[in-house]
């Protein structure tokens, strides 16, 4: 499997885990600033919350790397979390948007 293939698998992986509070995808929501793949198939995944204080902080980065570790050929997943730059609805996808009643 070639990087951009593995990259695409682990985009659907992270699609699967949605913020509790809000209907829409992780990924969608904007939450997931940057994706790397490293040698070996070790990933790493900045991402962030639409709030320092969001009830799901613990779980959500938990449930990301959970999910990419299921995705075949991922050998280790490393999950960062930043509040730089800080959330705001402009990061959502149309998707996101659509869903969510903002277009």
């Amino acid at each position: 499997m070639t990087e951009a293939e593995l990259k695409e698998e682990v985009v659907k992986a992270i699609k699967t885990v949605y913020d509790p509070e809000i209907p829409v995808d992780v990924y969608e929501l904007g939450l997931i600033y940057e994706i790397k793949i490293f040698p070996v198939n070790n990933v790493y995944i900045l991402m962030t919350l639409t709030s320092p204080s969001c009830p799901s902080a613990e779980s959500i980065p938990v449930d990301i790397e959970k999910a990419v570790r299921e995705v075949e050929g991922i050998a280790e997943v490393s999950v960062e979390l930043t509040f730089d730059p800080p959330y705001s609805q402009d990061m959502m996808s149309e998707v996101a948007k659509l869903e969510l009643g903002f277009m």
